[in-house]
């Protein structure tokens, strides 16, 4: 049976363990890392999260765990249920359920969590990135030379990438844009704190087009545990206030891009929010 793992959140039930009646004895974060070391033996893993039970509960805690591949899950809940795995009680393991009526929207993976998944099944010389441009729209000297009235808590800095995320295996090259906008409350004396946020913001553009990029790419696994690509160009539309900035800065002819000056960035995590909610099964 051929599995689709796209470049997103796990939100499915059947992607999501329940843990519980651990011992009492170790600590949360203690139990979190044994419940890692164990589940992450079956897949590669989107979270792990241990809480303490309710007071009605008694002691203990119980986890949430969060695989990118349903076949993990499955893998692991009946390897790992009613096991002795980290305490010298058996522990239940289920799978979680999605309410049906909730209508889940995709989230995006964001930059830090895709370089994670594409070398889990790529490979870390699978694939690669290439910035093809990465350009500032601030126009801050401009403004300042026509003197426009505009205060500066209201300027910002803008910057635009154009990459591309490259794996040779496969002969695919997926597109990506990002725009980053920052705003400047104030310029502190000398130039310091000016090329530290001009920095977070260049590092914000490549991410965004990073994401964006690997949002057109689907892994199949098949299977017998091979691993095939399949390409989805414009998955989503922008909108179209963007659409109309970006047109002027990139050009794109029968699904490539035109070659330009090849240049890496170190990516930082986004900061965005990824929970969904989900109904835990029913613990009797």
């Amino acid at each position: 049976m051929v599995e689709l793992v796209p470049f997103a959140v796990p939100v499915a039930g059947d992607k999501t363990l329940l843990v519980w009646e651990p011992s009492s004895g170790p600590t949360a974060e203690a139990l979190q890392h044994s419940v890692f070391t164990v589940f992450s033996q079956f897949g590669l893993l989107y979270s792990v999260r241990v809480f303490p039970n309710a007071a009605v509960a008694g002691p203990g805690f119980y986890g949430i765990i969060k695989f990118y591949s349903a076949r993990d899950a499955h893998r692991a809940q009946k390897a790992c249920d009613q096991k002795q795995l980290f305490q010298t009680s058996p522990v239940k393991v289920r799978l979680g359920t999605s309410h049906k009526a909730v209508q889940h929207n995709t989230l995006a993976l964001n930059s830090s969590r895709c370089p994670e998944l594409a070398n889990y099944y790529f490979g870390f010389n699978g694939w690669s990135k290439r910035i093809i441009k990465l350009q500032d729209l601030s126009n801050l000297e401009e403004r300042e030379k026509e003197d426009l009235v505009t205060p500066l808590q209201k300027q910002s800095l803008k910057f635009f990438c154009a990459l591309e995320v490259v794996l040779p295996s496969h002969e695919c090259r997926s597109p990506g844009v990002g725009m980053a906008e920052e705003p400047l409350d104030k310029l502190e004396e000398g130039s310091l704190s000016f090329l530290m946020k001009r920095k977070v913001t260049q590092k914000l553009a490549i991410q965004k087009a990073m994401t964006d990029a690997f949002q057109k790419l689907l892994i199949v696994v098949l299977e017998s545990g091979k691993v095939a690509l399949a390409y989805r160009p414009c998955k989503e539309a922008t909108d179209a206030r963007t659409e109309e900035e970006l047109q002027d800065f990139i050009q794109v002819s029968c699904g490539m891009w035109e070659p330009c000056g090849q240049r890496e960035e170190e990516c930082v995590s986004d900061f965005s929010s990824e929970e969904e909610e989900f109904r835990l099964p029913e613990l009797a």
